[in-house]
């Protein structure tokens, strides 16, 4: 164990500054976004307003962040990566101060739209940037950090955003909207904190170009268009497919233990924060799976392996076998995020890796939105075991599907071997 701990100190500090930076802005701002979004709806919740507010919150964000990603990446590929970065996290950050103090239904739901706008700017251009500061042999470890620290970021901020209401409303004897809004001017924040780091970026690294263009065993990766738009095409067509089968089941999960096993508010929220932390470690060890079969083969086999535990989550009836299938679903599904943006990375041209990365994102998003009402539709049709059941299967077919997809376009034709 601590030989495989200071070998990812090793690899850690082998990376240049840029990417040093650059990640801890992001867990800066991943965990002022968890604070935020976390409080969000109880503020809204406190200042007396419907839940169809909530929902147009949600919606709005969710739609700005849809529309904005691909002019995000053609942005993004066309000026550069840092200044598109800094641009929408200074406004981000503007975005998350305003909402803070608002207290009217129209000024709440236009400021959530471009906060939405502003973080597609962000959320677009941050693969593409590591991987251009980044060697080829450096990807796979590189990404598993990143993503790991991103999940982990995001749950320190959500415990943090109800410590830090509860300190103000219980110790400082706050009404409860004040306690929330001083919790969510402290996610601002430290949102806000992440923009230091990000000013002191550089442009991409001379020496990175310099190596990559020098060394004989990495490729040149093709310049044409209609070469690269072919390979996003295919990476775009397996994300859908596991968009589709995500979006029937993760945003119904707390609801499938509540319906199905009646577990309590406190069991449901220590599982989902035992799934973010086993993701962390899964994608930790990815490498390791990496090293010895190479990165689509590892890909593969994440997806794979995760199927019978999505099974065992439809069909079983005890709470502890269907939290252990989540577990461990969870973990291996998510493993692969780092695995699939390594190789979309190395096969796409630097010219064309904003769009890759943004159509990747929007048409996962779209697999989200499109299943959401059918998931919903089956649980009212068939009742809290068989409409679970049925949704699960069919995302377990939808798996399958994306890992023959993936074998048979990217493994067969060997387009991102070692």
């Amino acid at each position: 164990m601590k030989a495989w701990i200071d070998n990812w100190k090793l690899n850690f500090s082998s990376y240049n500054r840029n990417i040093k930076f650059f990640m801890l802005a992001n867990v800066l701002i991943q965990i002022g976004l968890g604070v935020f979004m976390v409080m969000y709806n109880l503020y809204i919740k406190e200042l007396g307003m419907p839940e169809t507010v909530n929902g147009k919150v949600i919606s709005m964000t969710a739609t700005a962040s849809a529309l904005m990603l691909i002019p995000a990446g053609f942005l993004s590929d066309r000026f550069g990566r840092k200044w598109i970065i800094i641009l929408g996290a200074v406004f981000g950050a503007m975005t998350l101060f305003y909402r803070s103090f608002t207290v009217t239904e129209t000024p709440l739901v236009t400021a959530a739209f471009l906060t939405g706008l502003f973080m597609a700017f962000v959320q677009v251009s941050g693969v593409p940037f590591l991987a251009e500061n980044s060697k080829a042999s450096e990807r796979v470890q590189m990404f598993s950090i990143y993503f790991a620290l991103m999940t982990v970021a995001n749950v320190v901020g959500s415990l943090l955003g109800g410590v830090v209401s509860d300190v103000f409303q219980t110790i400082l004897d706050m009404e409860a909207v004040t306690a929330i809004r001083w919790s969510l001017l402290t996610g601002a924040f430290i949102y806000s904190c992440g923009l230091i780091p990000l000013l002191s970026l550089k442009s991409r690294s001379a020496e990175i170009q310099e190596k990559e263009s020098s060394d004989p065993l990495v490729p040149a990766t093709d310049i044409n268009l209609k070469k690269n738009l072919i390979i996003i095409f295919h990476f775009s067509f397996a994300s859908l497919l596991i968009g589709l089968g995500s979006g029937l089941v993760v945003p119904y999960l707390n609801l499938y233990f509540s319906n199905r096993f009646d577990a309590s508010n406190t069991y449901i929220g220590l599982i989902l924060s035992l799934g973010s932390a086993m993701t962390a470690v899964a994608m930790l060890i990815g490498p390791m799976l990496v090293q010895k079969v190479g990165k689509v083969k590892a890909l593969i086999i994440f997806q794979v392996l995760s199927i019978p535990f999505l099974i065992l989550t439809a069909y079983t009836t005890s709470l502890f076998l269907a939290a252990i299938g989540f577990l461990l679903r969870q973990a291996l599904m998510n493993a692969g995020n780092p695995i699939q943006s390594a190789i979309a990375m190395e096969v796409v041209h630097d010219k064309y890796k904003g769009l890759a990365n943004s159509l990747n994102q929007v048409v996962f998003n779209v697999g989200w939105a499109t299943m959401g009402p059918i998931a919903a539709g089956l649980v009212v049709a068939f009742g809290s075991y068989w409409g679970y059941a049925y949704a699960f299967t069919i995302t377990a077919g939808l798996y399958i599907v994306s890992s023959i997809y993936y074998y048979f376009i990217f493994g067969k034709r060997k387009l991102a071997d070692e």
